[in-house]
């Protein structure tokens, strides 16, 4: 029983993860699966609009051997979904796909200032203009 001069019970706060939310720490890393369940690659990390603070873009890394040869390939974050089961998240598309769409490598980074690579993106993924 709680008295009245007695602070209540604060449980602290979850720092990387809640039902809703998830620290963009946890994400970096986390798997990528085909709806086959074939792993495609990991998270390696997501695109956060500043002005609305949505994220807009998780980019994958994919194929290469301990960082030689991997490229990294912005997919819009509303196709993945989480999958418990999995501990990863699942989109709906194949290696093919994901090999034929936009990507870039560390010694070629794009230019996100540029509102024509986001609109190739955007265009691969048929994603709407805003």
């Amino acid at each position: 029983m709680q008295s009245d001069t007695m602070p209540p019970k604060v449980e602290p706060l979850a720092t990387d993860e809640t039902d809703r939310l998830i620290s963009s720490e946890k994400v970096d890393g986390t798997a990528v699966y085909n709806t086959a369940g074939d792993r495609l690659g990991d998270v390696h990390h997501v695109m956060i609009d500043k002005y609305t603070g949505q994220v807009d873009y998780a980019v994958m890394s994919f194929g290469g051997f301990l960082g030689i040869g991997e490229s990294c390939h912005p997919l819009p974050w509303h196709k993945l979904t989480y999958d418990t089961g999995l501990g990863g998240y699942v989109v709906d598309l194949d290696a093919r796909q994901l090999e034929a769409a936009p990507r870039y490598t560390a010694s070629n980074q794009p230019d996100w200032s540029d509102p024509g690579y986001r609109d190739r993106i955007d265009q691969y993924w048929m994603i709407p203009p805003i």
